[in-house]
């Protein structure tokens, strides 16, 4: 799978809200960083370990924000790394551009970082 293909399907799992398929695209210790993560969970330091913290983290998401969608702008590869840009929507609050990069290695992303 091409490195534009993963992060396709990350944009289709995430629009889903479906774990299991967002987890499918990663390593078994993946790790996670988010500013998000270090406001919420200041004890992770911003991030987290392994596809366990990870389907909490984003299921805990996921039931709190039902709205929740990413709209890709740009998906840009260089080397082993996938560059993400995407407005983050959610009904209730503004309209919000990120920038994320995955790393990939055997074809899944084993560290992902929201910039």
């Amino acid at each position: 799978m091409s490195l534009k293909q993963i992060a396709t399907n990350w944009f289709a799992a995430f629009n889903k809200q479906n774990v299991d398929d967002l987890l499918s695209l990663y390593d078994d210790n993946a790790e996670h960083f988010s500013p998000r993560l270090l406001k919420n969970h200041p004890e992770t330091k911003g991030l987290i370990k392994g596809k366990s913290a990870m389907r909490e983290w984003w299921q805990g998401a996921f039931d709190k924000m039902p709205s929740l969608r990413y709209s890709p702008i740009e998906i840009r590869e260089e080397n082993d790394i996938v560059f993400l840009e995407y407005k983050r929507m959610v009904d209730g609050e503004e309209d919000q551009v990120v920038k994320e990069y995955l790393q990939i290695r055997n074809g899944e992303i084993v560290f992902s970082k929201v910039l």
